[in-house]
């Protein structure tokens, strides 16, 4: 009975199975006696079979880790790991509905055998060393991604919170629309209508223009005639009388031969008031057709200033402040159609509704000073004075001042240190409008000299002694003034030109007392500028050159110059 209890259970450790067929399972009492022989037989046989694998020590642990299983393992071992893989297996693919005890393989563990002749190898500091600091490095990098990752999660937390935050201030997405929708068809509306009535305003400005240059030639040929009458004794009843009424009006400061500018007939007084009305009367035409929003440049800024105020992100990012020094202009030029700085008692800038109308719009009193250098608004008045008011101012300068009429001079003087000073862009921004004007200053000024004060101081030729206008005249302002802008100018047509005016401002009858064939010593210097521009242009056209030589009697520098170059047709002109 025990030998066929022993075969039956090695057939049933090595090939257990469990039959398909219900009709052969044996009974579980028939399983339950052959349990317990088999429990009474265990402690005659030596193999104990373990399910469960017996908790290994550290030393064991540590020899596994450390030391790899060698490829010369014994075949009885790898025998025992299969057997025990395959138990294993087996206790896992157990049907639910079996019955089987497994308290008593889980009190058994299994022996694990262990080679107490097999050493540990010793242990080396700077391997656990090398093997620390990698993993400490491996943390730290860790450690660094982890906050990284907790930056870019905060950033995107607080861009939350701002989106959050501009989501509330804009709730009500259709209201803004509705404003920048209107905004928009509030500029173009705008826009169309002031190109509309852009030719209009120039015709009227070039109308105007036109009034004051007329009235300015006729000043001028006024103080011509007065300077050449006072020079030859015509008219002393006449000064009388005119002296008479000045004093009578309270006007004792005038000097005869300075013309003032209020000294016009009746008739052209009238006839100059009816013109410039008429004008005045067609600018204040332009916009009666034109709603007060779209003409009125307080309502406009207005409109601005509601977009400035609720919307100043979108209101700096569209640059208004550069935008509207160029909507404004054509508004602003109708309102100085009928202006002349030029005048005694004109308006200044900051007295004309346009100008307090922009000054109120980029009020910065209550802002800091920081804040008002950065603010783009501050910019818009400055601009308008270089791109609107400078050039009109410029135009008055070229076709309407009189430099040698001191009032005007005056008026024009104090503007322009007004502006300048007080309303002109950065100081150390170069503004090529400012320097348009200062130009043309200067170049009018230079006319004015070379065409009206040299002839005006030779009138008193007969009146003055000789000498003295030779000074005067020749010395001081030909030598030392007029010769040098000659000189500096290049040659050509328009240098013949300005010499031709001089010598037609000089009186013939000095030149016919003089028969040594030569100049006055005073037109020497002269008389050489003539001979080198003659030089320059002889292969053009220096005909005209040779004849001022002949008028100021610089005969030899002209017979000279042509026998240089051989211009026979020319020898009749110094003949005569």
């Amino acid at each position: 009975m025990q030998v066929a209890c022993r075969k039956h259970q090695l057939a049933r450790t090595q090939g257990d199975y469990i039959p398909l067929d219900a009709s052969h399972r044996a009974p579980v009492s028939q399983k339950k006696a052959c349990s317990d022989t088999e429990s009474e037989d265990d402690s005659d046989h030596d193999t104990i079979l373990h399910f469960a694998p017996k908790t290994k020590s550290l030393k064991q642990r540590m020899a596994e880790y450390v030391v790899p299983k060698s490829d010369g393992a014994s075949e009885d071992d790898e025998i025992q790991n299969m057997w025990e893989e395959q138990q294993l297996k087996k206790a896992v693919r157990l049907p639910q509905g079996m019955n089987v005890d497994t308290s008593l393989h889980k009190s058994r563990p299994m022996k694990i055998k262990f080679d107490p002749s097999v050493s540990l190898p010793p242990v080396n500091l700077e391997i656990v060393k090398k093997r620390l600091n990698t993993r400490i490095t491996s943390l730290q990098d860790l450690h660094r991604a982890h906050q990284r990752e907790h930056e870019k999660y905060t950033q995107d937390i607080e861009s939350s919170k701002s989106t959050i935050q501009e989501l509330e201030r804009s709730s009500n997405a259709a209201l803004n629309y509705k404003f920048y929708r209107s905004m928009k068809t509030y500029v173009e509306s705008l826009i169309d209508c002031l190109n509309e009535k852009l030719l209009h305003i120039n015709e009227l400005e070039s109308a105007m223009q036109m009034l004051l240059q007329q009235q300015a030639i006729t000043h001028l040929k006024r103080r011509q005639e007065d300077l050449k009458n006072e020079s030859a004794y015509l008219i002393t009843k006449y000064r009388t009388c005119r002296r008479q009424a000045r004093e009578s009006l309270g006007k004792s400061d005038h000097h005869e031969g300075m013309s003032s500018d209020d000294e016009l007939s009746a008739a052209e007084k009238t006839d100059f008031q009816k013109n410039k009305d008429d004008i005045l009367q067609e600018s204040k035409k332009i916009c009666e057709d034109v709603h007060a929003d779209f003409c009125n440049i307080r309502n406009i800024l207005l409109k601005f200033q509601q977009w400035r105020q609720k919307f100043p992100d979108t209101y700096y990012n569209a640059y208004i402040s550069l935008c509207l020094p160029k909507l404004l202009s054509p508004l602003i030029r109708i309102q100085l159609i009928g202006w002349n700085p030029l005048e005694q008692n004109f308006i200044d800038l900051n007295e004309m509704p346009w100008f307090r109308a922009i000054e109120e719009f980029t009020d910065a009193k209550n802002m800091p000073q920081s804040k008002r250098n950065d603010d783009p608004d501050q910019t818009i008045l400055p601009t308008i004075i270089e791109k609107t008011i400078l050039p009109k101012i410029t135009g008055f300068v070229e076709h309407v001042w009189d430099p040698l009429s001191t009032s005007q001079t005056v008026s024009l003087v104090q503007l322009c240190k007004n502006v300048f000073e007080e309303h002109s862009l950065s100081k150390n921004e170069s503004s090529k409008a400012k320097e348009d004007l200062v130009n043309s200053i200067v170049s009018r000024m230079k006319k004015s000299i070379e065409e009206d004060l040299l002839s005006n101081i030779l009138l008193w030729d007969g009146i003055i002694l000789e000498d003295t206008l030779h000074e005067l005249g020749l010395g001081k302002l030909l030598n030392r003034y007029l010769l040098l802008i000659l000189l500096n100018a290049p040659p050509g047509p328009d240098n013949v030109e300005k010499c031709n005016k001089v010598v037609a401002c000089l009186p013939e009858r000095w030149f016919k007392e003089l028969k040594s064939g030569s100049t006055l010593p005073q037109l020497a210097n002269f008389s050489q500028h003539l001979l080198q521009s003659a030089h320059t242009l002889y292969k053009n056209n220096c005909r005209d050159l040779i004849l001022l030589l002949v008028k100021v009697n610089a005969l030899h520098v002209a017979e000279d110059f042509i026998e240089e170059y051989k211009l026979e047709y020319l020898k009749s002109i110094v003949r005569k």
